[in-house]
């Protein structure tokens, strides 16, 4: 795999069936990373390793691991560890084969890929294409990094790739005392909800979602490379008006903000949304600025697990998407980039931001 280094070489074991393969991590961090200075003179704040006994820096390879029980400690040094027979063991174990339906997402950790090591691929093909056709996921044991890890073993794409599970114990119960209530929905709200549910119903596409924190944080960092301390962050991002504080603390109907939201998506994905998708049109949430000028710039909003659903906006500002065409506006689209003509008025920086990157918002 060009530019992926492995971590871990061993062999998949089921009975007589020795499977050789590499280990390689499935997941990268995007994060911008991030330093602590100190805010009187900008110096970099560093950590040093320091002995309470002795008082000086002490390095990596002079440090070892011990086990306090708050009377005795225990030292472990690296080759103590290295000794376990479990830490030795350079196989991927198959425990049982068991049905994908059964193992639950929230005991998943660590993903990797896993890569034949051998001559030929053939038992790894084969293991592959047996966990296709009975869609059967292994549950593996194995030892990685000084733990004993639980995992697993699952088909992705053309790919065998490892999950490390959780420990049963590591998950955690959750008891509210307020699922305890005994609430009464009515049928006419879950059949709304359920039009709710329908109208954003769509296919999960991985890569239309961005990161929206870190976008901004790099665009700040870049405004901030070129401006210095005289940026005014509120004309790099816009400044957006406090839905929370138009409502007034207004506690809206439930059945009013499901109507509203049903509203809301059907006008967006009516005929009149665009030429493109009546899927991909709804997260428009029927309108695609604040004023009836048309945006100087349309594009299909990206999605965020942090945009306010339609329902709250429409709420909060005691209109709908029905109510704003029947003035006039016109409702967002999917279309690629083109600019407005000249004779557009652009809209205020605030009204003009495309929404939280949503592909479809309720």
């Amino acid at each position: 795999m060009t530019g992926m280094r492995s971590i871990w070489k061993g062999s998949v074991t089921f009975g007589l069936v020795n499977v050789p393969v590499k280990l390689y991590s499935a997941t990268e961090d995007h994060d911008v990373s991030l330093h602590q200075v100190h805010d009187a003179d900008g110096g970099r704040i560093r950590y040093q390793r320091r002995c309470e006994v002795c008082g000086k820096v002490v390095d990596y390879e002079h440090i070892d691991k011990a086990y306090d029980d708050g009377d005795r400690t225990v030292v472990l040094t690296e080759d103590d560890l290295a000794s376990l027979p479990e830490e030795r063991s350079r196989e991927i174990d198959v425990l049982e084969f068991v049905p994908s339906d059964q193992v639950d997402p929230i005991t998943f950790d660590r993903s990797y890929f896993l890569e034949p090591d051998s001559k030929s691929p053939k038992a790894y093909v084969l293991l592959r294409r047996t966990l296709e056709e009975t869609d059967r996921t292994a549950i593996v044991h194995f030892s990685l990094r000084q733990k004993t890890r639980l995992a697993a073993l699952r088909v992705r794409g053309d790919v065998l790739m490892l999950q490390t599970l959780l420990w049963d114990d590591e998950v955690r119960e959750a008891r509210f005392p307020a699922l305890d209530e005994k609430v009464r929905i009515s049928s006419k709200e879950l059949a709304m909800s359920a039009s709710l549910v329908d109208s954003l119903s769509d296919d999960f596409e991985p890569a239309d979602f961005d990161d929206d924190y870190q976008e901004e944080l790099r665009q700040l960092i870049d405004a901030k490379l070129e401006e210095g301390e005289s940026l005014d962050t509120d004309a790099t991002f816009g400044r957006e008006d406090d839905e929370d504080d138009d409502a007034g603390g207004e506690v809206i109907d439930l059945m009013e903000a499901l109507r509203r939201s049903v509203d809301a998506n059907r006008a967006a994905s009516s005929p009149r949304a665009g030429t493109g998708s009546a899927r991909r049109a709804k997260g428009a949430g029927g309108g695609g600025t604040a004023t009836g000028d048309a945006p100087a710039k349309e594009r299909a909003p990206k999605k965020t697990s942090t945009e306010k659903t339609s329902a709250e906006k429409a709420s909060a500002k005691g209109t709908s998407a029905k109510e704003a065409s029947a003035k006039g506006k016109a409702p967002a689209k999917k279309a690629s980039a083109k600019k407005a003509p000249a004779s557009t008025k652009e809209a205020p920086s605030s009204e003009r931001k495309a929404p939280a990157s949503k592909k479809k918002s309720a």
